[in-house]
């Protein structure tokens, strides 16, 4: 499948903004599964100076600073990617999630896709017992680790509540997790958490899901969003494999991977500081459009 993503940022400050310095992750990278065959961004007012790097688990990032008074900033990134994953779909791993347990913390490469990097708990999926608790109710003894996995982010989906409303980047883990209510942001963490309490490696992805329209109605711009999942390392034979708990499916042709981190904070699109005023609106646009069937 091969998809055109464009996605806007713009911010609207209250006064003018005279400086600014911003850290842009808005454009994919080639990597398992997908090719990018281009990409471009576009900043408005043009940055003075702008340096583009690839961070340690190989994400694209844009270093941009603004010295120009504006009391509007518009960042927008486009991207041609080409996505393949299905064959990882058929890959049900025939080992116990204990035997992947310690196959990951025997691990000795320190190289970005290292489970060991993932192991542990960070600032936003940091150890919660509760957490824990309700995922291992899915990992009982001996049995096979995608199996398992697939059971929480099932159960995810059916007992939380999707309401954009009820929590901010900020919430904390524990609270959304008490309160059955959230994103996919804070579906991923919990669930990222809970596999991490049993010592098993998980990453937070985030990027973008195909929005497929009712039959006879046309696609609607503007529809699709940003969005989060989990990889979830199922050991050296099967590698990483995505578990999307919001939607109870498997990462496959639907997903675009914008980013990978151990949380959100690794892969926010958009952070910095800026002088000027407090004061400001946020709107971001999203549209995921297939180019092939």
């Amino acid at each position: 499948m091969i998809y055109d993503v464009r996605h806007v940022t713009t911010y609207t400050y209250g006064s003018p903004v005279t400086f600014a310095q911003c850290t842009l992750r808005v454009q994919p990278a080639t990597s398992h599964g997908q090719i990018v065959e281009w990409s471009r961004l576009s900043i408005d007012p043009q940055p003075a100076t702008m340096t583009e790097h690839v961070s340690f688990f190989g994400n694209r990032v844009a270093l941009v600073q603004i010295d120009v008074p504006h009391e509007v900033l518009r960042i927008e990134a486009r991207s041609r990617v080409a996505v393949d994953r299905n064959a990882a779909l058929d890959l049900w791993a025939d080992r116990s999630w204990e035997d992947i347990r310690e196959l990951g913390f025997a691990r000795a490469s320190m190289q970005p896709t290292s489970p060991a990097h993932f192991l542990y708990p960070s600032p936003l999926a940091g150890f919660a017992p509760s957490v824990t608790d309700y995922v291992g109710q899915s990992f009982v003894r001996g049995r096979c680790i995608t199996q398992a996995a697939s059971e929480v982010m099932g159960r995810i989906r059916r007992e939380f509540k999707y309401d954009p409303d009820a929590t901010k980047v900020s919430t904390p883990l524990v609270e959304a997790f008490q309160n059955r209510h959230g994103v996919c942001q804070d579906f991923a963490h919990i669930m990222i958490a809970g596999l991490r309490g049993l010592g098993l490696s998980a990453a937070y992805v985030s990027g973008y899901i195909r929005t497929i329209p009712p039959a006879g109605k046309p696609r609607l711009e503007g529809g699709d969003a940003s969005h989060a999942w989990v990889a979830l390392w199922c050991g050296p034979d099967r590698g990483w494999l995505g578990f999307d708990p919001t939607n109870d499916i498997m990462a496959g042709d639907d997903h675009v991977v914008l980013g990978i981190g151990r949380d959100y904070a690794d892969v926010a699109p958009v952070g910095g500081i800026l002088q000027g005023t407090r004061e400001q609106d946020v709107a971001v646009g999203v549209d995921v459009i297939p180019l092939l069937p």
